[in-house]
């Protein structure tokens, strides 16, 4: 087998390119709202705590998310063959979940830090290490399935229903005995996301308890006003990996796995910048600062 076809959305050539234009210009959002917050991260020395250390790495996996998965995918939006190479194949398949994996744990501290403000907890040396161990979960606990999945043989049909390489149908598709592969990736999907989750809703819990012994009312609504936020993105995000990967593969409809992978792709990447720091005024400060000063620099002397 050295090429796959990826079904896609099996949808009319005029819808395709309609879906074309409206993932395009979500796929520019959410590149640009990511990369506007490591800019300003990046210049702004107010920023240089550990709460927009945690958020400015997690909007670098997201960038690196989305590029793993959406080029491709806008690409065989436009084209009749909608083909991939098997290791291409792989190679998606790898980034995804590795990085994926790794936003999942960023995940617990996000929410912690932007709210509770432990710079003298976070030391330099502290934050490396946790940024170090979410990478590493993320690259080790995808490598087996993974190694695994490259020596299965293909022998029958290469059309994967799917708009990316994604692990369950890809093991379909061997002629091999898959039952080990799906348990593996069930049980790997199971520790990840229940560690990652239990610690997220601990974090909350802690953040919800706090918040009720603020004095103000108004400096209680402003908070919960900001925790609904993140608990709405968490929810998308962890409901529709939950469902794609954390049941056992029986009854699985991959018609219906599209659209919720959707939501996982397309939809959590753009929605965190915007929830997790653009909605902060010194942000958006610090932003309106460093674009005022690009265009004093681009714009001619008299």
């Amino acid at each position: 087998m050295m090429e796959f076809v990826l079904l896609g959305f099996s949808l009319s050539q005029p819808m395709e390119l309609l879906v074309f234009m409206l993932l395009l210009a979500i796929f520019a959002l959410t590149l640009m709202g990511n990369m506007a917050i490591i800019t300003v991260v990046h210049v702004d020395l107010r920023h240089h705590i550990p709460m927009y250390f945690f958020i400015c790495n997690l909007s670098l996996l997201e960038i690196l998310f989305v590029l793993s998965v959406t080029p491709k995918m806008l690409e065989n939006l436009l084209s009749q063959a909608k083909v991939i190479s098997f290791w291409g194949c792989i190679t998606q398949c790898y980034f995804y979940f590795f990085l994926g994996t790794a936003v999942m744990s960023f995940d617990c501290y996000v929410p912690i830090c932007h709210l509770l403000h432990y710079p003298v907890i976070m030391s330099g040396h502290v934050c490396v290490f946790l940024v170090m161990g979410c990478w590493l979960v993320g690259f080790l606990s995808t490598l087996c399935p993974l190694t695994l999945l490259c020596q299965l043989p293909f022998c029958g049909s290469n059309v994967i229903n799917h708009f990316f390489c994604d692990y369950a149908p890809l093991v379909m598709l061997s002629c091999l005995d898959t039952h080990f592969l799906f348990m593996i990736e069930y049980v790997l999907s199971l520790v990840v996301l229940l560690t990652s989750l239990s610690f997220t809703a601990v974090s909350y819990l802690y953040i919800i308890a706090t918040v009720l012994h603020i004095p103000s009312v108004t400096g209680r609504q402003k908070t919960f006003s900001t925790c609904t936020s993140h608990i709405t993105v968490a929810s998308i995000y962890y409901g529709s990996v939950i469902f794609m990967y954390a049941r056992p593969i029986q009854g699985h409809s991959l018609d219906l796995q599209k659209v919720v992978a959707v939501c996982n792709i397309i939809v959590s990447p753009l929605l965190n910048p915007f929830i997790y720091t653009l909605r902060n005024e010194k942000v958006k400060e610090a932003l309106k600062e460093y674009l005022s000063r690009k265009s004093s620099v681009l714009q001619p002397e008299p």
